[in-house]
């Protein structure tokens, strides 16, 4: 009795074919992409989740090529499908960072910046940081993860391996997003924008008629304590649209 191996190969192209997608839109992905989780827990996650998608995804896959180059010229597709792909989900939190960047603005904390945990090297709004960790805290109470991974499936369906890089899909869908989340992102902070337009008038007026004062310095807390109010009475509608974006974003990935 002889014990084969020569599948070994086929299933170790296989393997790393479906890592080179999943592990570079993990990597981008919202919740599961986010800078604070250890680089060695995503790489882990990565590469179980590889496994976890071998029996559903394999058959879809192209047979392995003759050479080298060949399979080498495959998984440089994947990875850039995946690049593409998590690129366009990460715009989906830009959201928080819009909305966050506009209320710290109307709230007199615009220069209150602090290393942004989802973006490791990036300086961000203070509010804008507190509002994309609570976010991606919600993701995961919420099970929109569930979602993530489901996009990352019906990737293969949407865009197989043989099928040729969609750059003028990618950039529709990538300008769609961005628009959205821009959108969405001024919504959350209009509350703001509404009480800054009316709060810095008033000031306006009141500088012209007491020119000898320094309004704008002496009304400075007050501006923060009330934009700290109303955050604290507006942030559950907040994170309720904002979440309800993701979700539909997310959603609309998976096809």
């Amino acid at each position: 009795m002889t014990l084969s191996i020569g599948w070994l190969p086929g299933v170790a192209y296989l393997y790393l074919l479906i890592f080179s997608r999943v592990g570079t839109m993990l990597m981008l992905m919202p919740a599961f992409g986010n800078g604070v989780i250890p680089a060695r827990m995503r790489l882990s996650l990565a590469l179980l989740l590889s496994l976890v998608f071998y029996p559903l995804v394999s058959q879809k896959l192209p047979a392995e090529p003759d050479g080298i180059l060949g399979a080498v010229a495959i998984m440089g597709h994947e990875i850039a499908v995946g690049l593409i792909l998590g690129g366009i989900a990460r715009m989906i939190l830009s959201a928080a960072q819009t909305a966050g960047a506009a209320i710290a603005y109307q709230m007199g904390l615009s220069v209150a910046q602090t290393a942004d945990p989802s973006q490791e090297g990036v300086q961000g709004a203070i509010v804008g940081n507190f509002i994309g960790m609570l976010g991606v805290a919600l993701i995961f109470a919420m099970d929109l993860h569930h979602l993530v991974l489901a996009a990352i499936y019906q990737s293969y369906t949407l865009y197989p391996p043989q099928m040729p890089l969609m750059f003028g899909d990618a950039a529709k869908l990538a300008i769609e997003v961005a628009a959205k989340s821009f959108l969405v992102g001024v919504q959350l902070a209009s509350p703001f924008i509404v009480f800054g337009m009316i709060f810095y008038l008033g000031l306006g007026l009141l500088s012209k008629l007491m020119p000898q004062l320094q309004v704008f310095f002496i009304a400075m807390p007050a501006g923060i304590g009330i934009g700290f109010l109303l955050l604290m009475l507006l942030l559950g509608v907040m994170m309720s649209w904002y979440i309800t974006h993701v979700q539909t974003m997310l959603t609309m990935l998976t096809g």
